[in-house]
């Protein structure tokens, strides 16, 4: 115990919530926002790019991402510095109502974007890029990028949070779940084709 408390103290500085909060408190709205919200905003709606939007994020996906952060086997950067310590605290029933309770809570409104970045970006979104073996995103993420089970919700997200996330997925530094198929995908994907689409689907 003594140890992960260690790995947490850190990232619960920095969020400035108490390590006891996430430890003892099994009401998944009270932990949402007591604790989670210092980073994800309120309802999981957070405001920096730096963190993902939470709010209407497909259930399956978050349990499986909050498993797989206190498993360790999400390995990207903010993963180590921040949720291996939050997730390590959580048993399977914390980590069930947590995932249910932002699945719940309302999306936030995606942000205008550039016109002709986020038209090109619909294209890959819609039809992949066929010259790079680069499918549809469509296909696992759905018509609207609401999401499928453990496909995640991208509609609304931040842009810079996704094009980093594609940046790590080709990059191979964020492992686990479905990071070989995202591996895979955006091998064959420019930072400017990232950077349409996240613009796309941060407008959703």
């Amino acid at each position: 115990m003594k140890t992960r408390f260690m790995i947490l103290l850190p990232a619960l500085a920095l969020a400035g919530v108490s390590a006891s909060a996430i430890a003892q408190d099994s009401d998944a709205g009270t932990l949402a926002r007591e604790v989670c919200a210092s980073c994800h905003g309120p309802g999981g709606r957070s405001i920096s790019s730096t963190f993902p939007r939470l709010a209407g994020q497909q259930a399956p996906y978050l349990e499986a991402q909050l498993k797989a952060f206190r498993g360790r086997t999400r390995g990207d950067p903010m993963a180590q510095a921040y949720m291996w310590g939050m997730a390590s605290q959580m048993d399977d029933g914390t980590i069930e109502k947590l995932a249910t309770y932002y699945a719940a809570q309302q999306p936030a409104h995606g942000r205008a974007a550039d016109p002709k970045l986020a038209q090109r970006g619909k294209v890959i979104y819609e039809s992949g890029i066929p010259g790079a073996n680069v499918p549809a995103c469509v296909t696992c993420h759905g018509k609207n990028a609401e999401g499928n089970s453990t496909f995640p919700r991208l509609a609304g997200q931040h842009a810079e949070y996704l094009v980093k996330q594609l940046s790590l997925f080709k990059s191979a530094l964020r492992s686990g779940g479905n990071a070989p198929i995202m591996h895979n995908i955006s091998e064959g994907m420019t930072f400017d084709q990232m950077t349409e689409v996240s613009a796309y689907l941060a407008s959703k």
